[in-house]
Protein backbone atom coordinates (compact mmCIF):
# COMPACT_ATOMS: atom_id res chain seq x y z
CA UNK A 1 0.00 0.00 0.00
CA UNK A 2 2.64 2.13 -1.03
CA UNK A 3 2.02 6.09 -1.77
CA UNK A 4 4.61 6.90 -4.63
CA UNK A 5 5.21 10.26 -5.61
CA UNK A 6 7.12 10.91 -9.25
CA UNK A 7 9.01 13.60 -11.04
CA UNK A 8 9.50 13.63 -14.51
CA UNK A 9 10.92 16.22 -16.75
CA UNK A 10 8.52 17.86 -18.43
CA UNK A 11 6.92 17.00 -21.66
CA UNK A 12 8.41 13.33 -21.87
CA UNK A 13 6.13 11.26 -21.27
CA UNK A 14 3.00 12.23 -23.45
CA UNK A 15 -0.39 11.71 -21.70
CA UNK A 16 -0.65 7.97 -22.99
CA UNK A 17 3.17 7.19 -21.79
CA UNK A 18 2.07 9.22 -18.28
CA UNK A 19 -0.64 6.53 -17.88
CA UNK A 20 1.49 3.62 -18.93
CA UNK A 21 4.27 4.81 -16.31
CA UNK A 22 1.40 4.98 -13.54
CA UNK A 23 0.47 1.17 -14.18
CA UNK A 24 3.67 -0.25 -14.80
CA UNK A 25 4.55 1.44 -11.44
CA UNK A 26 1.22 0.36 -10.11
CA UNK A 27 2.42 -3.43 -11.25
CA UNK A 28 6.43 -2.68 -9.44
CA UNK A 29 4.56 -2.21 -5.98
CA UNK A 30 2.38 -5.27 -6.51
CA UNK A 31 4.81 -7.39 -6.82
CA UNK A 32 7.14 -6.25 -4.82
CA UNK A 33 4.71 -5.77 -1.87
CA UNK A 34 2.93 -9.03 -2.44
CA UNK A 35 -0.15 -7.07 -3.41
CA UNK A 36 -2.71 -9.87 -4.99
CA UNK A 37 -3.94 -9.11 -8.82
CA UNK A 38 -7.31 -7.67 -7.78
CA UNK A 39 -8.29 -4.33 -8.42
CA UNK A 40 -9.57 -3.72 -4.61
CA UNK A 41 -6.39 -4.16 -3.55
CA UNK A 42 -4.14 -2.91 -6.27
CA UNK A 43 -6.40 0.56 -5.13
CA UNK A 44 -4.40 0.84 -1.91
CA UNK A 45 -1.15 1.81 -4.43
CA UNK A 46 -1.55 5.47 -5.20
CA UNK A 47 0.82 7.31 -7.67
CA UNK A 48 1.07 10.57 -8.16
CA UNK A 49 3.12 12.17 -11.36
CA UNK A 50 4.57 15.68 -11.45
CA UNK A 51 5.97 17.33 -14.41
CA UNK A 52 9.27 19.39 -13.58
CA UNK A 53 10.22 21.71 -15.90
CA UNK A 54 13.35 20.33 -18.07
CA UNK A 55 15.64 22.93 -17.16
CA UNK A 56 15.01 22.65 -12.92
CA UNK A 57 16.52 19.32 -12.88
CA UNK A 58 20.44 19.74 -12.69
CA UNK A 59 22.89 16.69 -11.81
CA UNK A 60 26.41 17.56 -10.60
CA UNK A 61 25.99 21.15 -11.19
CA UNK A 62 24.72 20.79 -14.69
CA UNK A 63 21.58 20.71 -16.50
CA UNK A 64 21.68 17.27 -17.84
CA UNK A 65 17.86 17.01 -19.54
CA UNK A 66 18.93 16.96 -23.14
CA UNK A 67 21.40 14.08 -22.53
CA UNK A 68 19.36 12.13 -20.40
CA UNK A 69 15.71 11.46 -18.94
CA UNK A 70 16.34 11.45 -15.16
CA UNK A 71 13.19 9.85 -13.11
CA UNK A 72 12.89 10.33 -9.27
CA UNK A 73 10.13 8.40 -7.35
CA UNK A 74 9.79 8.50 -3.79
CA UNK A 75 7.70 5.89 -2.32
CA UNK A 76 6.35 5.73 1.26
CA UNK A 77 5.43 2.19 2.25
CA UNK A 78 4.28 0.77 5.84
CA UNK A 79 7.30 -0.27 7.84
CA UNK A 80 7.99 -4.16 7.79
CA UNK A 81 6.17 -4.95 4.38
CA UNK A 82 9.24 -4.98 2.24
CA UNK A 83 12.67 -7.03 3.00
CA UNK A 84 15.93 -6.71 1.19
CA UNK A 85 14.95 -8.65 -1.76
CA UNK A 86 11.69 -6.80 -1.93
CA UNK A 87 13.75 -3.52 -1.66
CA UNK A 88 15.82 -4.41 -4.48
CA UNK A 89 13.09 -5.85 -6.60
CA UNK A 90 10.93 -2.90 -6.21
CA UNK A 91 14.20 -0.31 -7.16
CA UNK A 92 14.59 -2.49 -10.13
CA UNK A 93 11.04 -2.87 -11.47
CA UNK A 94 10.56 0.93 -10.66
CA UNK A 95 13.53 2.09 -13.27
CA UNK A 96 12.37 -0.34 -15.91
CA UNK A 97 8.93 1.01 -15.55
CA UNK A 98 10.02 4.22 -16.28
CA UNK A 99 12.35 3.12 -19.31
CA UNK A 100 9.57 1.10 -20.72
CA UNK A 101 7.49 4.38 -20.36
CA UNK A 102 9.72 6.56 -22.43
CA UNK A 103 8.36 7.18 -25.81
CA UNK A 104 10.63 5.07 -28.35
CA UNK A 105 10.71 8.41 -30.70
CA UNK A 106 13.34 9.55 -27.39
CA UNK A 107 16.75 8.30 -27.55
CA UNK A 108 17.80 9.48 -24.41
CA UNK A 109 19.09 7.13 -21.21
CA UNK A 110 16.57 7.17 -18.42
CA UNK A 111 18.22 7.54 -15.33
CA UNK A 112 16.32 7.02 -12.00
CA UNK A 113 16.73 7.38 -8.34
CA UNK A 114 14.47 5.88 -6.29
CA UNK A 115 14.27 6.36 -2.63
CA UNK A 116 11.70 3.61 -0.15
CA UNK A 117 10.73 5.17 3.04
CA UNK A 118 9.30 3.21 5.96
CA UNK A 119 5.96 4.88 7.87
CA UNK A 120 6.32 3.49 11.10
CA UNK A 121 4.09 1.56 12.26
CA UNK A 122 0.61 3.90 13.58
CA UNK A 123 1.98 6.66 12.25
CA UNK A 124 0.12 6.20 8.76
CA UNK A 125 -3.42 7.85 8.89
CA UNK A 126 -5.89 6.45 6.45
CA UNK A 127 -9.89 8.27 6.11
CA UNK A 128 -8.81 9.45 9.77
CA UNK A 129 -7.49 6.69 11.66
CA UNK A 130 -4.28 5.50 12.68
CA UNK A 131 -3.57 1.99 10.64
CA UNK A 132 -0.99 -0.65 11.95
CA UNK A 133 0.62 -3.31 9.76
CA UNK A 134 -2.36 -5.68 10.10
CA UNK A 135 -4.47 -3.03 8.88
CA UNK A 136 -2.48 -2.53 5.96
CA UNK A 137 -2.07 -6.70 4.95
CA UNK A 138 -6.02 -6.92 5.27
CA UNK A 139 -6.93 -3.79 3.07
CA UNK A 140 -3.52 -4.47 0.51
CA UNK A 141 -3.44 -8.30 0.84
CA UNK A 142 -0.10 -8.54 1.31
CA UNK A 143 0.44 -12.13 0.97
CA UNK A 144 3.35 -12.38 2.89
CA UNK A 145 1.52 -10.81 6.13
CA UNK A 146 -2.03 -12.24 6.06
CA UNK A 147 -0.69 -13.99 9.16
CA UNK A 148 -1.18 -10.96 10.93
CA UNK A 149 -4.58 -10.41 9.92
CA UNK A 150 -7.03 -11.35 12.68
Amino acid sequence: MPNILVKIPADTFNGAARAALARRITAAAAQAEQIPDDPRRRATTWVVIEEVPAGSWWCGGGEVATQMVPCMAIAHVPAGVLDAAARALFVQQMHEAFAQALPTADGRRVVTSVMLHDVADGTWGVNGALWALPDFARAAGYAHLQHLVA
